[in-house]
């Protein structure tokens, strides 16, 4: 078989098509991974709309949360070998010698390339991965089970980490959707207590079944941050924004006690007031975190082998992509989808 299915994006805002493309063979220090089950993220449906300042090409194939079996190897491969299983990640690859990668941050590199965005990703049934960046996978895992931890679960375990609560604190995760229901079960196991918020009652009883203490639902309680800040004797320690909605922003920042910092993962498109009075007088710290870096991908998966995390996911075909990002966008997914790429 010299092709391939890919669920591509041809125009921006347009439905994908489920289109035949060439399986590409991996270069120099790449890996070619048989793609048997892709998560679906909300970074790629603003990937297909386009709506981000920074753009990707179409036609182009999105997906960064893939699961698989490297089937080949470029020149100079080591690391992995065929018959191995390996993903593919946002960070797809940096360039190792600038200042950021040089001080264990590369994730802000400035030439780095990103998973199902500036190359083609995990929405095919093959996919090419740099080696020294494709994340690898253990065989003692369900690997439908382990690919919404290549995305949903790096950003948030590396977000809680830059909280800097210790454990025994408080940690407020806001937003209990793809990411934050995973949030709160890595925050239980790095030893955080957890109080979540969110628009329902729903969210709310899948937080507390993952293991938080108390949830709210702002849509019922008047003033949620006041809430929060009662339940936890004076406010969270720290907050990790998982949420796309604005609103989320001010009032996450207004749950923290004195010294407490709100790392934001959560990307909508509008701003969100900062009251600086506030900022200073308690000495709050509010800080951007994206995604993780290798190691910290290989932190992540080890508590998930370990089973010490446990993703609430719906295995589903690629032929329902489009249906799959309608639901997204209304906020109809428990969790979150895994697509089947039909090449088990």
């Amino acid at each position: 078989m010299s092709t391939m299915k890919a669920a591509t994006v041809n125009n921006f805002g347009d439905a994908l098509e489920i289109k035949e493309w060439d399986i590409p063979t991996p270069g120099p220090g790449e890996v070619l991974i048989k793609t048997i089950y892709s998560g679906v993220c909300h970074t790629d449906l603003h990937a297909a709309d386009g709506d981000w300042p920074v753009k990707p090409t179409p036609p182009f194939i999105p997906g960064h949360e893939g699961a698989g079996e490297v089937v080949a190897v470029g020149e100079g491969v080591t690391s992995l070998k065929v018959g191995d299983w390996a993903g593919n990640a946002w960070l797809w690859s940096a360039c190792g010698e600038c200042e950021f990668c040089e001080t264990g941050r590369e994730t802000y590199c400035p030439n780095a390339q990103y998973g199902g965005y500036t190359k083609n990703g995990s929405f095919g049934q093959y996919m090419l991965c740099d080696a020294k960046f494709a994340p690898r996978i253990p065989k003692t895992v369900d690997l439908s089970a382990v690919a919404p931890i290549l995305c949903a679960g790096v950003t948030v375990y590396k977000g809680l980490k830059e909280t800097e609560v210790k454990p025994g604190e408080w940690v407020l995760i806001s937003g209990v959707g793809g990411l934050g229901h995973l949030a709160v079960q890595y925050a239980r196991a790095m030893g955080m207590r957890v109080v979540t918020v969110d628009v329902s009652d729903e969210k709310s009883e899948l937080a507390k079944k993952h293991g938080a203490e108390a949830a709210v639902n702002a849509l019922t309680e008047p003033d949620a941050a006041a809430k929060i800040k009662e339940i936890t004797g004076g406010g969270v320690h720290g907050a990790l924004v998982t949420a796309v909605n604005g609103k989320a922003f001010p009032a996450a920042v207004g749950s923290l006690r004195s010294g407490g910092t709100c790392s934001l993962v959560g990307l909508p498109p509008e701003a969100f007031p900062l009251d600086i009075f506030s900022t200073v007088l308690f000495g709050l710290t509010i800080r951007g975190s994206l995604v993780g870096t290798r190691k910290d991908m290989e932190e992540c998966i080890d508590f998930f082998a370990r089973g010490e995390v446990t993703p609430t996911y719906t295995v589903e075909p690629m032929d329902n992509i489009n249906d799959i990002f309608a639901r997204m966008k209304a906020g109809k997914i428990d969790g979150r989808i895994v697509m089947d790429m039909g090449t088990k």
